[in-house]
């Protein structure tokens, strides 16, 4: 395991400079510079301060997360057919992410489940076919190649108003589905 790296990036993620890193752990800016270019090793009650600074601890730290994939195929997918859509989570599990993709297939006549208001943002983009975005209530059609970006304070929905099955590729921050 690459520990400097790691804690560099735990570092840069939470936005944080060496100083105020340093400062929190009541180590040196040099020491902890060393540490991230793997020029030094830490002690265990050193890494321990450390993690802690950054919000994590020594078993978050390095435990090797198997469910690190980023590559879904097919039968990774999970299919919720719905009375006037079909839901494919094209990317399992991802409540623990902080965006969640899925393709919604709209038949003739299909409207996905009403989104309610959110702190959020949503994006959709019309794969096949053509929808209308309902947002609190005006109607506004969308067709294939075209998309919607909205931000999550109203109620709003998709329809299919055609006569032929619309796909939408529809990614929602954080997680709603």
């Amino acid at each position: 395991m690459d520990i400097g790296n790691k804690i560099r990036e735990l570092r840069t993620r939470k936005g944080l400079t060496l100083e105020e890193l340093a400062s929190r752990s009541e180590l040196t800016k040099g020491f902890l510079s060393q540490l991230e270019r793997d020029l030094t090793s830490p002690s265990i009650d050193s890494l321990s301060d450390i993690l802690e600074a950054l919000g994590t601890n020594l078993a978050e730290f390095f435990q090797e997360d198997k469910n690190d994939q980023f590559i879904f195929h097919a039968d990774d997918f999970f299919v919720d057919e719905r009375e006037d859509c079909t839901v494919n989570w094209i990317v399992p599990n991802t409540q623990k992410n902080q965006m969640e993709p899925i393709l919604l297939e709209l038949p003739e006549g299909g409207e996905s489940f009403t989104v309610e208001p959110h702190d959020g943002e949503e994006f959709g983009y019309v794969v096949d076919g053509s929808v209308v975005l309902v947002c609190d209530g005006e109607e506004h059609p969308l067709r294939r190649g075209e998309t919607f970006y909205l931000h999550g304070r109203s109620f709003h929905l998709l329809k299919n108003v055609r006569k032929t099955t619309a796909h939408v590729l529809w990614v929602s921050t954080p997680p709603l589905f």
